[in-house]
């Protein structure tokens, strides 16, 4: 329960009782400054300051997510208070929150400059990161820096920037210009959409990326194992210290902080779609086992689009897992899951009721004057992200000047919602918007293409029905005629 913080108070009550005699013995000694820990203990919450980002935090489908956010739930629930997050899309505002003493620590979520471990206390290292130079592989590989003739883009500040300032000394040649507009994952995005030539970036950053950009390569490591940690003030004392010191070196010794970074990291593959023909013979050999059931649980939707979307989630596969723990044939969250009592997410039925009805409650919350097919769209991109950032991209579309109602001007604008000069401005902060952007068009192909097998077939078994017909009629008719006695000849 709360031990750790049962056991510091009881502490601090012997030191108390300890000062006290002194204070007898000698009032003219200075009373002493109040330990960083047990300040905490007293307001009852720990003050994190966050990065909001794709690897450290941000707002998922279900709620708060992401690698930083997760250690720091664990380590408030050690200590037994409660969090407080202060979540900031820069590194800046946060530095000087953590010197105003506005936050107790920095969870940053990427590798630690120099500059900034003189400046600053480091808590165990919970990661260790490359950082790696990145540039898209259908363009040429360079073999060295000195290859390098276009410009390396890096975030100011960063220790990817500080990195490369360095390797100047060594490649006077190189070009680097830092950026302030960007945050790291949106450099990458660059990189993959072919805007830049190459950035830097942390090892895990780009584990991440990849499976959404699989154009994105390393060409180079420039730097190895650099640690990702968490950031405390230098003037601080060592109780908080103390407990992060133990708090981490526990999480190692029980696999927490392994099983955490498999769940974020782990198993990362390249973000491919399943091409047409793949899916064709998937319906003609995988979908029949499982027609009845959409047909059963589809509901007032078309079972033919909730099994396109159940092909995008887990291409038909009851027990389909992805890293992040998401399961079954619809891919259902564990909140999700109880949300619609679905008792066990591996089971084709549930899965397949629990995700229709969930959809039907997404559609239900689209407003009324959408028209359809829009609304349908727009709740198949909250099945994927989530509604509220469906409503955020529908906010900046109509600030825009655009239609909010038509899913045509939204798609434009959810892949805003992951920079920072766009996400900063909603109340739900990032998110990989374009990915719900072909989410829901993906879904759409194959639910065009299902519609147009499943018609093609229709029309195929009606055909041969009627030649069955005619063959049978035929076939009656001719023997009819066999058996029917021919009047004699006269």
């Amino acid at each position: 329960m709360r031990l750790v913080k049962q056991q510091w108070l009881g502490l601090m009550k012997i030191q108390g009782l300890w000062l006290a005699a002194l204070l007898l013995l000698s009032a003219c000694a200075p009373a002493p400054e109040p330990l960083h820990l047990h300040d905490i203990y007293q307001r009852d919450s720990i003050k994190v300051g966050i990065l909001n980002g794709p690897t450290s935090y941000y707002i998922g489908a279900d709620g708060p997510t992401g690698y930083e956010y997760e250690l720091a739930v664990a380590f408030a629930d050690k200590l037994g208070v409660k969090l407080e997050l202060v979540p900031s899309y820069q590194m800046e505002e946060l530095l000087i929150k953590l010197k105003n003493g506005h936050v107790d620590v920095i969870a940053g979520g990427s590798t630690v400059a120099e500059s900034l471990r003189q400046q600053y206390r480091l808590a165990p290292a919970y990661l260790q990161s490359d950082e790696v130079l990145v540039y898209r592989q259908n363009q040429k590989k360079p073999n060295s820096l000195s290859d390098i003739t276009l410009p390396i883009i890096a975030l100011k500040g960063s220790s990817q920037a500080e990195t490369l300032l360095t390797l100047k000394t060594q490649y006077p040649n190189l070009t680097i210009e830092l950026t302030e507009e960007f945050d790291a994952a949106e450099l990458l995005q660059q990189v993959a959409d072919g805007k830049i030539p190459y950035t830097v970036a942390d090892s895990h950053v780009v584990a991440i990326n990849q499976r959404f950009y699989p154009t994105l390569g390393i060409a180079a490591v420039l730097k190895k194992q650099q640690p990702v940690a968490w950031l405390m003030a230098r003037d601080q004392d060592d109780s908080l210290y103390s407990v992060l010191i133990e708090f981490f070196g526990r999480s190692y010794q029980a696999a927490d902080l392994l099983s955490l970074e498999d769940k974020y990291f782990g198993h990362v593959r390249r973000f491919n779609y399943a091409d047409t023909l793949d899916f064709i013979t998937a319906i003609d050999k995988t979908l029949p086992r499982y027609r009845p059931l959409f047909e059963k649980y589809a509901g007032d939707l078309d079972w033919r689009l909730i099994a396109a979307i159940a092909y995008q989630e887990s291409k038909w596969d009851p027990k389909a897992r992805s890293p992040q723990g998401v399961l079954g044939m619809m891919m259902l969250t564990v909140p999700t899951a109880n949300l619609m009592k679905v008792s066990s997410r591996v089971d084709a039925a549930q899965s397949i009721r629990g995700g229709s009805q969930y959809l039907s409650r997404l559609l239900s919350k689209v407003p009324e004057r959408v028209p359809m097919p829009d609304r349908l769209w727009f709740a198949m991109a909250g099945y994927n992200i989530g509604m509220s950032h469906v409503e955020s991209a529908r906010k900046l579309t109509e600030k825009q000047g655009a239609d909010p109602d038509k899913w045509a001007e939204v798609k434009l604008r959810l892949p805003l919602l992951r920079q920072r000069k766009f996400y900063s401005q909603t109340r739900t902060g990032y998110v990989r918007g374009d990915m719900a952007v072909y989410y829901v068009e993906n879904i759409r192909r194959y639910y065009d293409t299902l519609l147009w097998v499943d018609e093609k077939k229709q029309a195929e078994q009606r055909l041969a029905l009627a030649q069955k017909n005619v063959s049978t009629q035929t076939e009656t008719a001719d023997a009819s005629e066999k058996t029917t006695p021919k009047p004699d000849d006269k």
